[in-house]
């Protein structure tokens, strides 16, 4: 099966309250349990909580945690329509609680030492 990649411009989705202030770590986000949109493609929305381990290992997979094994905050929308594909982990910083998919839980935000969510 080939693989057909849409390079699409414009602004991304900015989830961060100051852009200038953050530290992200290189991620491979994980497809398993994605459910396709209506065009049929897999994304993980930007503002998506994480974990999976990565931090420890980085062989490991990004996936949805928002609960106490947080790891850190998908920093752009990530397409995994064709299998685990890169992207970013903001892991300190501040993040604009009224862009996420998902507000965090409690238990995110313990495990989220050095990530602030602002209002």
């Amino acid at each position: 099966m080939s693989k057909f990649v849409t390079t699409q411009y414009g602004t991304p989705k900015q989830i961060l309250k100051f852009p200038d202030h953050y530290v992200a770590l290189a991620v491979t986000v994980d497809d398993a349990g994605v459910t396709p949109n209506a065009e049929g493609k897999k994304i993980v929305p930007a503002g998506t909580i994480i974990g999976g381990g990565f931090i420890a290992d980085d062989t490991k997979k990004a996936v949805k945690a928002n609960d106490a094994t947080a790891e850190g905050v998908l920093f752009n929308d990530t397409d995994v329509t064709y299998g685990p594909a890169p992207g970013a982990a903001i892991i300190h910083g501040f993040i604009a609680v009224d862009k996420l998919p998902e507000a965090p839980s409690e238990d995110a935000k313990s495990a989220l030492k050095q990530v602030a969510f602002i209002k």
